[in-house]
């Protein structure tokens, strides 16, 4: 091997053989991914401010995001709307994170000063606004109905075959936006038809009632009896106590919903010729129960046509005060009903 002595001409190099980059080039092409890789770190680090950074909303806001949105359109209805700055950190991340597709419709709420990766969280997640829909107990299917047609939110038109009376479980219904007005009435028909089966498991022996149904008209009865807690047990008793003797029921809602079907209130007091109208829901004037219910009983009046008070009290009567005073005979129930009329003139005076 010939080495070569300090100061000589390095010999040419063999055809084909690349020279060895000058190290000014090899210190700049380090420099620039330096530069690049700093600028990518800022790039992250302004993106990731830009997202936990608390947002402009001075005040919380609901917005409706629409079905088939895609996420440029959702960014913009977020920043116009002033929940984020600006849509472009909000679809660079929904985009980086794979969930740009994954944004879901509905009704949402954004608290005051959320950031952009909590409202992007938030329609990932389709933590929606959850609506409410009370339906009191006593009220009729028209009236339940009626509801359901007014309740802001709901979409769509109601069931091809009508609910039928006492269908519907009145409780509060919750749903969200959108929703459809069918689905809701269908939900309470399966409310209603799992209460009184459960009620219905857990009967009384012996009562005078031989189908769930007979239950069902005997509660709602009892549901536009009373609205005091206390006394529907009392109440069915009365009732059951007569089925059992063969005597006529003589309740006044059976009448009113012999006048309106339910489809308006009555705003009179009942006459005599009501009392002796000839319909089968009058129960003045045909023994037993009347052929369906007057109205949608809750569950406390289903619990109540099911297990009756042990009582055989055969009578009652309104006792100026909301509530009822019961006999369990007819003299003693002709002094209470005295008492009521006394009652009554006093009011009108």
């Amino acid at each position: 091997m010939i080495s070569m002595e300090e100061g000589e001409t390095p010999p040419p190099q063999a055809d084909g053989a690349k020279p060895a980059p000058p190290r000014r080039l090899l210190r700049g092409f380090l420099a620039l991914i330096l530069a690049l890789g700093l600028a990518g770190a800022g790039a992250a680090i302004f993106l990731w401010r830009a997202l936990e950074a608390p947002g402009p909303l001075g005040a919380a806001r609901v917005l409706v995001v629409a079905k088939g949105a895609g996420v440029d359109r959702v960014a913009r209805q977020l920043s116009e709307a002033g929940v984020i700055a600006g849509p472009l950190a909000f679809v660079t991340m929904a985009r980086l994170s794979g969930v740009g597709g994954r944004l879901k419709a509905g009704e949402y709420e954004f608290p005051a000063g959320v950031s952009a990766r909590a409202a992007l969280d938030l329609l990932v997640a389709g933590t929606t606004v959850v609506r409410k829909l009370t339906v009191p107990e006593g009220l009729t299917t028209a009236q339940i109905v009626g509801l359901v047609v007014q309740a802001d939110g709901l979409d769509g038109g109601l069931p091809e075959r009508p609910p039928g009376e006492g269908e519907l479980l009145p409780d509060t219904y919750h749903y969200s936006f959108g929703d459809g007005r069918a689905a809701v009435i269908e939900r309470m028909k399966s409310a209603m038809q799992r209460a009184l089966a459960e009620q219905w498991e857990r009967r009384a022996p012996d009562l005078p009632l031989a189908t769930p149904y007979q239950a069902l008209v005997l509660a709602s009865i009892v549901e536009k009896e009373t609205g005091i807690g206390a006394e529907r047990a009392r109440v069915a008793a009365v009732f059951v106590n007569r089925l059992r003797r063969g005597m006529k029921l003589d309740a006044d809602p059976t009448v009113i919903y012999a006048l309106t079907r339910g489809a308006v209130p009555l705003d009179r007091e009942l006459t005599r010729a009501d009392l002796a109208l000839d319909d089968p829901y009058n129960t003045y004037r045909h023994a037993g129960l009347p052929p369906g219910p007057i109205a949608n009983p809750g569950r406390a009046a289903l619990g109540a046509a099911l297990a009756p008070a042990a009582t055989d009290e055969l009578y009652f009567v309104a006792d100026g005060s909301g509530g009822h005073v019961f006999a369990r005979t007819l003299e003693e129930h002709s002094r209470n009903v005295a008492k009521w009329r006394r009652v009554q003139r006093t009011n009108a005076n």
